[in-house]
């Protein structure tokens, strides 16, 4: 082949390069095949040296499947997607699967179409986020024939299989333990729960948990867009000010509650003496502030990893069974902004 040859290489080019059958090359690209060691090396080498990729959607006219993984999340800007996104990886490394990422945004009609696009690749499997979905989007998904996986929550109705967590269960965990240590007096900081079904189950299981005790949110605010930092400052600001008795802050998520935090630690008040404050998530990245956050795991890497498990176990063995739900049980950290009794 010329060096200035720009039309796609073929297995003809690697079989000549490497000096046997195109069928042998075949078989040695596609680990198929009783090849010895040596004749595979050299293959390998050819096909190194030429730069060449094999045409998986050849294969795929045939078996109508390509080994990608649909995986598709709300958001790649939220650091919680990026862990699942690792924990995935580190079992879809070990075959020949891949993972694809869609990014919806937390809106509906962009899952569907994000669905629509991947599912007419004909992947191996879907990961996708949370258990809400369009009809549209549930009827592609039912009738893909193939595995399933809704992650990040419970608390409803797989399709094929869910793993996660129950928000719900996590919420109402946070409010117990809030009370436990004495706190009354709570404001709620959050996501706009229409888009974010996940933090709208948590503060549902918040909001039941404090009924139960006689105790209601006393002020709440909700925020989409821009830096949550910046939101959590800004809005505890206002919080503070509309209502000065708060002894308690809740937020949907750690890196709000950091926003908070950091107004607090500016306006002199005693954490956890004066205020406490708690967020959502477990986000190491905050490790470093001059308090550490309580807060909640939601075992974002685990799901991920079970996750990917199901998708490739099912595609080794489609008969394989799994659990329709596995949930997982976050821990809640005290950290140092929630007082122990």
């Amino acid at each position: 082949m010329a060096a200035d040859d720009s039309r796609p290489l073929t297995l003809r080019d690697v079989s000549e390069a490497s000096g046997v059958s195109e069928m042998t090359v075949s078989r040695v690209l596609r680990n198929r095949g009783d090849v010895s060691q040596a004749t595979r090396e050299k293959v390998l080498e050819a096909a190194k040296t030429l730069g060449y990729v094999p045409n998986k959607i050849a294969g795929a006219l045939a078996s109508q499947r390509v080994n990608l993984v649909a995986v598709i999340i709300p958001s790649l800007r939220n650091m919680v997607f990026p862990e699942v996104l690792s924990g995935i990886s580190s079992v879809l490394e070990e075959t020949e699967l891949q993972p694809v990422v869609g990014v919806t945004d937390y809106l509906p009609e962009k899952e569907e179409r994000v669905l629509y696009e991947m599912l007419s690749w004909r992947p191996s499997g879907v990961i996708v986020a949370g258990l809400e979905h369009t009809e549209a989007a549930r009827a592609m998904l039912k009738a893909s024939g193939i595995p399933v996986v809704e992650i990040m929550d419970t608390d409803g109705k797989p399709i094929d299989c869910a793993v996660g967590i129950s928000h719900r269960r996590a919420g109402r965990e946070m409010a117990r333990a809030i009370l436990k240590q004495g706190y009354h007096n709570i404001g709620f900081m959050g996501t706009k729960m229409p888009l974010d079904h996940r933090a709208r189950k948590r503060f549902e299981g918040f909001t039941e948990a404090l009924a139960k005790e006689g105790v209601e949110v006393i002020d709440q605010e909700f925020y989409s867009g821009g830096s949550a930092l910046a939101k959590g400052r800004e809005m505890t600001k206002a919080m503070l000010e509309r209502e000065p008795e708060l002894d308690f802050l809740y937020y949907s998520n750690d890196m709000i509650a950091a926003g908070g935090l950091l107004h607090l630690l500016d306006a002199g008040i005693d954490i956890p003496g004066q205020i406490g404050l708690a967020g959502f998530n477990g986000v190491e990245l905050l490790d470093g502030l001059p308090r550490r956050l309580a807060t909640m795991d939601a075992c974002r890497a685990e799901i991920g990893r079970k996750a990917a498990q199901i998708i490739s176990g099912r595609v080794d063995n489609p008969e394989a069974e799994f659990e329709p739900i596995i949930e997982l049980a976050p821990k809640l950290d005290y950290g140092d902004t929630l007082k122990r009794r």
